[in-house]
């Protein structure tokens, strides 16, 4: 499809927008007492002390059956879905969306975070500081810092941190070394600080964190790094840790039986480094996991290496597995299954379902029965794929066995999978599915690599071959009505962009193309709307709030977090 109309504000419009956010936080920030955290030095007069005061998220507030005013954690509600019940923005009004106001952090590495809004008040982060902001002008209201951790390896090197939860008048977040940090919503001051993974390991953490009942839930990030994966719950007021879910089995446990009769369980990977999603009514978290390691060289852990590669169901009240679906047994290509498990409620050939609907990181996409765990149907996205023939009757891939050996093999998808974490979105008015894909290959190479800590463990490397197809990228638009795709956005521009897709009651999605533009199409039939030039990369999910009776958008880019309403 060709682009949208262009928005009348320009990288010169963005800049000086920039330049007064950065004024006003230089005249208007003082130090508390307490180190590290700083306030708007005028809040209780302009009157931020009462949002914030407002801030009160109780667990019936996290129960929300739509998103409107509020975003409260970091996919909107518990399903995934990412769909707000908004209307103010239209097809027939967006050509009026324009910048209100954008907020510049000072951080390592670029934004990832989706904002979470809680009573007009906006929460990020970026590496391992977070901040609060007034959401209708983005004035800082306060500022906790921290400072980025050293000795950090591969991914956990980035500071990447994708946000908060909050419950109550707290609000928790993990840092990049794998720190549960809880801090008091109304401040920014600290409460407690666990660090909920070993710090002699390569764990490091890139989440959001998901609170369900009394519990906050994290995972981490390091599965190609030697590292055992696992899920956590920790008592919300106290920090103590409640229960965990090691996604490797131990020798005996159930599982262990898909791996070799060694030590190297310990070091097999299957992190969670993305935040699940919950069904309350079955009282069922799910969560995705990470590749095996070593990345590329199976020999040295034959079998289907449970439970990496997977969707787990796990009990929130005791962190007991109730089913799991494994997408990759026995990865070889670094197909992370961490991407947002999404829950819907719709028939599926006629007959009404609780379902999950996710499109995974090798090139297909799923729907499984949420209750019980069961393969209902799948559906090649992926138009180069070569490492599997298809799917069969019980979910298991059909593969075409592509080692990677030493000379190196040409797989499709790459590294980069046909999908990746970033956000997906379902619409229940048009009964469609969103996501981003990738169409890339690359050359696997795989050599015995003895594991040594404090290196990454992808035993041996993936590369582009000379002369390949430029990549390709698409927003997909699914319809479980007909079970096959309504329409395929093609991407232009410099590059593929790493930011989700959200959907609205008022018939657009939102997306960050790949010419570093915020997007908005017709959900409906993908006809581009608007867009606006951000002038840097988009690496996060959108998301929607509403303040006064005003519709807000709101997307990071860059360092940038930028918020979009009607005039």
């Amino acid at each position: 499809m060709t682009r949208g109309c262009r928005s009348v504000f320009g990288l010169a419009a963005v800049a000086m927008m920039m330049m007064a956010v950065a004024t006003l936080g230089q005249s208007a920030v003082k130090l508390m007492p307490k180190a590290g955290v700083e306030v708007n030095g005028s809040g209780h007069e302009s009157g931020h002390g009462i949002q914030l005061g407002l801030i009160d998220v109780q667990p019936s507030d996290l129960l929300q059956k739509s998103i409107k005013n509020n975003w409260v954690s970091y996919n909107g509600d518990y399903t995934g879905r990412r769909f707000s019940s908004l209307t103010q923005v239209t097809p027939q009004n967006v050509s009026h969306l324009a910048a209100k106001w954008v907020f510049h952090t000072r951080n390592a590495g670029v934004l990832e975070v989706t904002p979470v809004v809680v009573a007009g008040v906006m929460f990020i982060t970026g590496s391992n500081d977070a901040y609060a902001l007034d959401a209708r002008t983005g004035a800082l209201l306060w500022h906790h810092a921290r400072g980025v951790s050293s000795g950090l390896i591969d991914d956990a090197s980035g500071h990447i941190n994708r946000g908060v939860a909050v419950l109550g008048t707290r609000v928790y977040m993990e840092t990049d070394n794998a720190h549960l940090l809880c801090l008091d919503a109304r401040s920014g001051n600290l409460i407690w600080d666990v660090a909920y993974a070993d710090n002699t390991q390569s764990y490091g953490a890139t989440s959001a964190p998901l609170i369900v009942k009394d519990k906050v839930l994290v995972g981490t990030s390091g599965g190609d790094d030697g590292v055992r994966g696992f899920v956590a719950a920790f008592d919300v007021q106290t920090g103590k840790e409640v229960w965990r879910f090691w996604t490797i089995p131990a020798p005996g446990e159930k599982g262990s039986e898909t791996w070799p009769v060694s030590e190297d369980y310990l070091r097999g990977g299957g992190t969670a480094w993305m935040p699940g999603t919950y069904d309350p009514e079955l009282n069922t978290i799910y969560w995705g996991t990470g590749n095996a390691a070593p990345d590329y060289d199976g020999s040295m852990r034959p079998g289907d290496n449970l439970y990496t590669s997977s969707l787990l169901a796990l009990d929130p009240d005791t962190g007991k597995m109730k089913w799991y679906f494994q997408f990759n047994p026995h990865d070889l290509y670094d197909y992370d299954s961490v991407q947002t498990p999404v829950l819907v409620n719709a028939k599926f050939k006629n007959k009404p379902r609780k379902l999950i609907v996710t499109a995974n990181r090798n090139g297909f996409l799923y729907i499984l029965d949420r209750a019980t765990g069961e393969y209902l149907y799948s559906k090649q996205f992926m138009k180069r794929m070569n490492w599997a023939k298809g799917i069969d009757k019980k979910g298991r891939p059909i593969s075409n066995n592509l080692i990677p050996d030493a000379k190196g093999v040409l797989v499709c998808p790459g590294i980069e999978g046909a999908t990746n974490w970033y956000s997906p979105s379902y619409d229940p008015q048009t009964n469609m599915f969103y996501f981003r894909s990738l169409e890339a290959c690359d050359v696997l190479q795989a050599k015995n690599v003895p594991f040594e800590q404090g290196r990454p463990y992808y035993s041996t490397g993936a590369r582009t071959p000379p002369g390949s197809a430029a990549s390709e990228s698409y927003i997909n638009a699914f319809d479980l009505t007909k079970l096959d795709f309504a329409w395929r956005d093609k991407q232009i521009g410099e590059g593929p962009a790493y930011a989700g897709v959200m959907t609205t009651a008022g018939g657009l999605v939102a997306f960050g193309n790949n010419a570093s533009e915020f997007e908005m199409d017709d959900a409906r039939t993908g006809k581009p709307l608007w867009a606006f030039r951000l002038g840097q990369p988009m690496h996060a999910s959108p998301m929607s709030y509403a303040i006064g009776g005003k519709q807000y958008f709101a997307v990071a880019a860059g360092d940038d977090v930028f918020a979009f309403a009607l005039p």
